[in-house]
């Protein structure tokens, strides 16, 4: 009997595998699922199938529209031979007037893709397959008697913090030069010249002036050929919801809808991170409450500094050097590791850079006294957030010595705006208190003391800023599920 019920799941499991793509993802899936590395999802299979329907449709992507200026037979020679001839054609041809734009037109790019869901669902793990699935070029495009098709695009995949802020770094050396010009369109050509593929996970508009610059920079992209794949927590409508002069990054949304296959994975409620629970030593925590801990202290204590190691560098402190000349101070470290105090990276105003940059120098970051995050603690918990993806993305250990369990680390809120004599009050249910100020937020927590909130850092923050108090909510999800995932034995970077 129970070889017959094998028999028969094992015959509906292969129809169901032919009744999807047979293209390069889903191989690449069906591969893990085989092997027992993934649990089969339906809502993954059908989204490799649509990453194998994108794969498929890259062997037609126009090549990056090229400018008059910019033909010359030296420029394209590793590019095709029509392209080669067309260039030689131009080149002497003296008699045409030069034209400022790009001397024939194509067809328009395939549609990028947004995926939007909860965390844990499976969107960057397949976006991840897809974007390898993708070949760079080598030099040698000649054809292989591989099943699937070989892209020969130029390709990246980034975390949209780290996009962001280098596009920020580029137009600061662009108006070093140009203070009177116009980046975005140099910054557009820059990047679609280095990348006809981009993929960018945990897509977020938190920012103001992010969300001026991505209207415009991506309608350039889309006109340059670029294909952009996006996986976010939420969806297009909700980006930037409640952002201040969000009227103005309303035709974002709009081209987004337009432009791209928007894919949801709301229905997925199931965190894959969550299933196998870590026990890769990364989380410690002491009960404070408890006056007889000290031996749990202690022990803690040891655990840390077996992790740290014994080869320090020296008692001098080293300074990381971090983008738009800042620099971060570190006082305890070794060739592999820096050991913080949460306060020293999070009471800070640091931001994505600084936390990148530390990643770039350390493979692993030790973080002490990390408290209890909530309502009390939007500014702390943003920039610790910020910390925790820029070490999942570079695959930085992230050793946390914490004052709750990690189920308990981060306490759900609901912030919203409510009026009142045409004055916003912003309203932090849960843990939080309320306030009123014309210029400046101000939390009031629940012993009546009053501090200014600024969720990235700066002074001066308007009730605008309610946006980043809901993404913060979001973001809490995502971040618990990641250091479920970071604290794993094969965690981290040699």
């Amino acid at each position: 009997m129970m070889q017959t019920v094998m028999k028969n799941m094992t015959a509906q499991h292969r129809v169901a595998w032919r009744s999807f793509s047979t293209g390069p993802v889903t191989a690449a899936y069906k591969r893990m699922v085989d092997s027992g590395e993934v649990w089969r999802d339906d809502a993954q299979v059908a989204l490799a199938a649509k990453f194998d329907a994108l794969h498929e449709s890259l062997t037609s992507l126009p090549p990056v529209p090229v400018r008059s200026d910019e033909l010359t037979e030296g420029s394209f020679k590793n590019s095709s031979l029509l392209l080669r001839l067309l260039a030689r054609s131009w080149a002497h041809a003296q008699s045409f007037p030069r034209k400022k734009f790009h001397l024939w037109s194509f067809g328009p790019p395939p549609r990028g893709m947004y995926i939007h869901g909860p965390v844990g669902v499976g969107k960057s793990f397949l976006m991840d397959l897809f974007y390898a699935s993708v070949s760079v070029p080598d030099g040698n495009s000649c054809c292989t008697n591989d099943s699937h098709k070989h892209i020969n695009i130029t390709k990246r995949r980034i975390h949209f913090h780290e996009f962001m802020l280098d596009v920020h770094h580029r137009i600061f050396v662009y108006k070093q030069e140009h203070p009177q010009g116009d980046a975005i369109p140099v910054i557009a050509r820059q990047l679609a010249q280095e990348a006809q593929l981009l993929c960018f996970d945990e897509f977020q508009v938190t920012d103001v002036a992010d969300a001026m610059i991505l209207k415009r920079l991506f309608s350039l992209l889309l006109d340059l050929n670029v294909v952009v794949v996006a996986t976010s927590n939420r969806s297009p409508d909700a980006l930037y919801e409640g952002g201040i002069n969000r009227s103005l990054f309303l035709p974002f949304i709009d081209m987004l809808k337009q432009t791209f296959d928007i894919i949801s994975m709301e229905d997925s409620q199931k965190d894959y991170r969550l299933e196998n629970r870590a026990n890769g030593q990364s989380y410690f925590w002491s009960n404070k409450k408890v006056r007889s801990d000290n031996n749990s202290k202690n022990n803690i204590q040891a655990q840390l500094e077996k992790i740290f190691g014994s080869t320090a560098s020296g008692t001098e402190a080293e300074i990381i050097p971090v983008p738009f000349g800042r620099t971060v101070q570190v006082t305890r470290l070794n060739d592999r590791c820096a050991w913080f105090d949460f306060s020293e990276l999070c009471f800070q105003p640091l931001g994505a850079a600084d936390y990148i940059s530390l990643c770039r120098r350390f493979p692993v970051i030790i973080l002490e006294r990390v408290p209890q995050l909530d309502a009390n603690h939007l500014n702390e918990a943003r920039r610790f957030v910020t910390l925790i993806d820029a070490c999942y993305e570079s695959r930085t250990r992230l050793v946390l010595a914490a004052q709750v369990p990690l189920d308990e680390l981060f306490v759900d809120f609901e912030a919203q705006v409510e009026s009142s004599d045409g004055d916003g009050e912003l309203i932090v249910n849960e843990k939080g208190g309320n306030s009123s100020s014309f210029a400046t937020t101000m939390i009031r927590t629940k012993e009546g003391e009053y501090y200014e909130w600024s969720a990235t850092g700066r002074i001066g923050v308007s009730l605008a800023q309610l946006s980043s108090a809901n993404d913060l909510a979001f973001s809490f999800r995502r971040a618990a599920s990641r250091l479920v995932e970071m604290g794993g034995n094969e965690w981290g970077r040699q």
